[in-house]
């Protein structure tokens, strides 16, 4: 990793069924985020939830931030555009994204 700070944010979708975003949400704050925070250069995620239609399929957007693209090389490899799905997640979900985008962080107004 270099020693370069350049915030940077790492966003991947997926839908579900309302069990199966549940169920999601779960894994993300009892599994996922415990295991991330763990890793140089993890600073935090949100994880939103939206209702598409009224037959109960919702779309989860996870947006997590890290200090550097160095970092997210570090968790995901070096095509960092790969996303990286568990297949205890995969089995919650109806479809996922296969790759995640990043942004540069302009402004911070969270803290």
């Amino acid at each position: 990793m270099t020693d370069v700070r350049e915030p940077t944010v790492r966003t991947w979708s997926a839908t579900a069924d309302a069990e199966g975003a549940g169920n999601y949400i779960r894994y993300f704050t009892g599994t996922l985020l415990p295991e991330l925070r763990k890793l140089p250069g993890f600073e935090g995620a949100y994880l939103l939830r939206r209702d598409l239609d009224g037959n109960g399929t919702v779309e989860l957007t996870a947006h997590t931030f890290w200090a550097s693209p160095a970092a997210i090389r570090a968790f995901a490899g070096d095509d960092i555009t790969v996303a990286i799905v568990e297949p205890e997640a995969r089995a919650m979900l109806l479809e996922f994204d296969r790759a995640a985008t990043h942004r540069s962080v302009a402004a911070d107004a969270r803290g």
